[in-house]
């Protein structure tokens, strides 16, 4: 199991932690600060620093797999592979590292952050188009959420929709759910696509407003604390992807 000290403190840039475990899928950390990929956000990339001072190049962040395909607790950390053939475990024994190794996990912080504020602009996305959606993906270059509908969008619209509620400087919350208060409420589920995980009796939530209500649903990424902090973010594109998804997709303005 891996402390995702990132769902605690989306902020925190670097972690102490300890080697549990050494695999074809990366390397399993005791407790780390990289986000792995899920929720249609991409998974965090930078290096762990090992105790002599030298570095493993992170390109990539996954869930654990166990043998029959299902995810585990553990976060597994993808080495930069220098030809995509290579083994990944042979190169993570070529470097030395052992289980129980203490190590320095640090991710690649303007990425992380820009992927925060995408996330953050998707929520403000969902307020202002109150549909369900069928499909996301968060990038640090991009983000695109696919809504149910059938209706015309106006990209011009929504991009002074966005600016104005991120001027309005709301604040952004992470709290929780009961399993049960989420069974009585099953309209805070906004994705088709994705549902929230269960198992722990607790659901994650995000809330966006104080006095106003901008945005509550589940959520398990990263956002950034207020939504001033998202700035410029424009709707770059608007598609029609079938006869029932509209397809809206953000930048952040040049």
């Amino acid at each position: 199991m891996t402390h995702t000290l990132f769902r605690e403190d989306a902020y925190l840039a670097e972690c102490s932690a300890t080697v549990t475990a050494l695999t074809e899928h990366g390397v399993v950390l005791d407790r780390s600060v990289f986000y792995p990929l899920g929720g249609g956000q991409a998974g965090d990339a930078g290096v762990l620093v090992l105790a002599d001072g030298r570095e493993i190049a992170i390109s990539d962040t996954r869930k654990g797999k166990n043998a029959e395909g299902q995810f585990t607790p553990a976060i597994c950390h993808l080495p930069a592979l220098p030809d995509p053939a290579a083994s990944v475990l042979n190169l993570l024994l070529d470097s030395g590292l052992k289980v129980g190794d203490p190590v320095t996990a640090r991710i690649a912080w303007d990425r992380r952050h820009r992927l925060m504020r995408f996330h953050t602009a998707t929520h403000l996305l969902c307020h202002l188009v109150p549909q369900l959606v069928n499909g996301c993906s968060i990038t640090s270059d991009y983000a695109r959420l696919d809504f149910n509908m059938t209706d015309a969008l106006d990209k011009d619209a929504l991009t002074a929709g966005i600016a104005r509620l991120v001027a309005a400087a709301h604040p952004v919350t992470v709290g929780s759910i009961t399993d049960a208060e989420l069974d009585a409420n099953p309209a805070l589920v906004k994705s088709m696509s994705v549902q929230p995980p269960r198992g722990s009796g607790h659901v994650r939530t995000l809330r966006i407003g104080a006095e106003q209500l901008i945005d509550f649903q589940p959520c398990g990424g990263t956002h950034v604390a207020n939504t001033a902090e998202v700035g410029a973010v424009i709707v770059t594109k608007i598609e029609k992807k079938s006869a029932n998804t509209r397809r809206v997709v953000l930048g952040f303005a040049s």
